[in-house]
């Protein structure tokens, strides 16, 4: 059994959604052994930073919430798909439609974004999922898609593809690590953090491979 690691490290200057300096962790020492004080940090960490999931709440009013979600939905077997091959920075419904996808499913896309050098900060021609393409996997009812950025969809007007996907409750995870990944059938397990009333979490992400 070989477990992937397939998730950001969360670090300072680490890339972040279109470099926004509010959205950049914030590390605060609190304590000093030095000073026979035991070392504590503060972390200032926006939800949606590095590899994490959305709620319905990110994109619909009244969504539901993190604290209603059962977490056995992040424990499941999983696809990944390599779609390095696309030559255009968008995922249609055209370009998955013959994958092997079927209902229940937690998939996972791997694109060129996997490549990209993070130390060049946001990349704001990252491949994304159209809106096309959401509603194709809405309409095959699976569980769950992710995808290798830090979001799933960009330049789109009122976020469709987001709302076509949460609405039907269809879990997104976002800022996948892939670019060692094969394509094929893993185990993923991402768990997130126990937050009353949020719209999403951050999670550890990994894939078993068996």
């Amino acid at each position: 059994m070989q477990i992937h690691d397939i998730s950001m490290l969360i670090e300072p200057d680490m890339m972040v959604y279109k470099d926004a300096s509010v959205k950049k962790p914030v590390f605060d020492v609190i304590g000093d052994h030095k000073t026979g004080v035991a070392h504590e940090t503060n972390l200032t960490l926006n939800i949606h930073t590095g590899t994490h999931i959305d709620m319905p709440l990110h994109m619909i009013k009244d969504g539901k919430t993190l604290d209603t979600f059962d977490i056995r939905r992040m424990i499941t077997p999983c696809k990944v798909f390599d779609l390095t091959y696309l030559e255009n920075n968008v995922i249609t419904a055209d370009d998955i439609k013959d994958l092997s996808i079927q209902k229940d499913d937690f998939i996972l896309f791997k694109t060129r974004n996997s490549f990209y050098d993070k130390t060049q900060g946001f990349d704001y021609e990252f491949v994304y999922l159209d809106e096309s393409g959401a509603r194709l996997l809405k309409t095959l009812e699976i569980n769950g898609v992710g995808i290798d950025t830090l979001g799933i969809e960009r330049a789109q007007s009122n976020h469709m593809t987001h709302i076509s996907l949460l609405e039907d409750d269809i879990i997104i995870l976002e800022g996948l690590e892939l670019k060692d990944i094969r394509e094929g059938q893993y185990e993923l397990i991402a768990l997130p953090i126990k937050i009353k009333g949020v719209e999403g979490s951050f999670v550890r992400a990994v894939l078993i491979e068996k």
